[in-house]
């Protein structure tokens, strides 16, 4: 697995070395949305995420099971993106002191639960600490798989797909932090991200797809891994970019809006290279079924990178999306 640019990768690089041979059992290691280990017809699919206080969410923004929705719903995401069927949570919590004597440990573990449930997975079972802080949830998300999507399966002149809208999540980050209160569906999009772990299945049921992950980063940052590990250019199309109402309010015009929707992140829908014409002709079902648009927003091609349709002057090279270690929240 080819591992994308940026300050993420070259972490896990340094943290992974030279040793890059996977041990017998594991299918699929690091580089992807998850872990596959072997496991007869039915091989696992394991991943973990992390969500901490003033870096993922804050709680003059959320109340306790919203956050525990978002934590779970984040890590049950990356099941969607390799198309697993989602089983087990389990749950680590690290406590300040005030919240340990508090309420907020069962508010957080109502929240994951219903994220859970939501998509067919339960709490099987966990850790629990107190800490100074601050808040930390730590969840696995484990899920069976028939044959993964992986982002490395692209190839030259497959079309690149989004499912549902762009940005929303992003717009209410820009609000709060601006000291505002967001729209309701913006808030919702942030504190609430559903798992689009249905749709994935059914994508991949279409036997057309060759690519997936989830939008956790951005379209920008997101389509560019997919590029990478498949060895291609992404190229996107802004006029396509299916950004969410009310984005362009927020920013104060539609450039400003789409660059968002290309950056911003914690939108955690599906991003699909698949191939040439096959999925045009799949949209209506697939939107009367999910009530979701599912747009082309680009294709891959030869090259590197990923870049936007330009005018004249040709494609404008993109630089990414959301990035950890160049940014937290404020």
């Amino acid at each position: 697995m080819r591992l994308g640019p940026g300050a993420e990768f070259d972490v896990i690089r340094s943290m992974l070395g030279d040793d890059t041979e996977l041990p017998a059992g594991v299918l699929v290691g690091p580089g992807d949305d998850c872990a596959v280990l072997e496991s007869g017809d039915s091989p696992w699919a394991v991943t973990v995420d992390m969500s901490i206080e003033g870096v993922h969410f804050r709680r003059d923004w959320l109340a306790s099971h919203e956050i525990g929705w978002r934590s779970a719903a984040v890590a049950l995401s990356d099941l969607a993106a390799v198309a697993a069927e989602p089983v087990a949570l389990l749950v680590s919590l690290a406590l300040p002191p005030e919240d340990a004597r508090a309420s907020t440990g069962p508010g957080l573990q109502r929240g994951i639960a219903e994220a859970g449930t939501s998509v067919g997975a339960r709490i099987v079972g966990g850790d629990v600490t107190t800490a100074p802080g601050p808040l930390t949830l730590d969840l696995v998300a484990i899920g069976r798989v028939r044959r993964p999507l992986l982002r490395d399966g692209g190839c030259v002149g497959d079309e690149l797909w989004v499912t549902g809208f762009l940005g929303g999540a992003g717009a209410a980050v820009a609000t709060w932090e601006r000291g505002g209160e967001p729209s309701a569906a913006h808030r919702q999009a942030f504190a609430r991200p559903e798992p689009r772990v249905k749709e994935a299945q059914w994508l991949f049921g279409t036997g057309r797809v060759h690519a997936l992950i989830d939008l956790s980063d951005g379209l920008a940052g997101d389509a560019g891994h997919i590029a990478t590990a498949s060895g291609c250019r992404a190229l996107l199309s802004g006029s396509r970019v299916p950004v969410a109402d009310g984005v362009e309010d927020v920013t104060g015009g539609a450039a400003a809006a789409l660059r968002l929707a290309l950056s911003a992140g914690d939108d955690y829908e599906l991003c699909v290279a698949a191939e040439p014409g096959a999925l045009g002709p799949l949209r209506e079902e697939f939107q009367e079924r999910f009530h979701l648009p599912l747009t082309r927003v680009g294709r891959l091609e030869d090259g590197e990178g990923v870049t936007l349709e330009g005018d004249e002057s040709g494609p404008i090279p993109l630089e990414g999306g959301f990035n950890h270690f160049e940014r937290q929240l404020r």
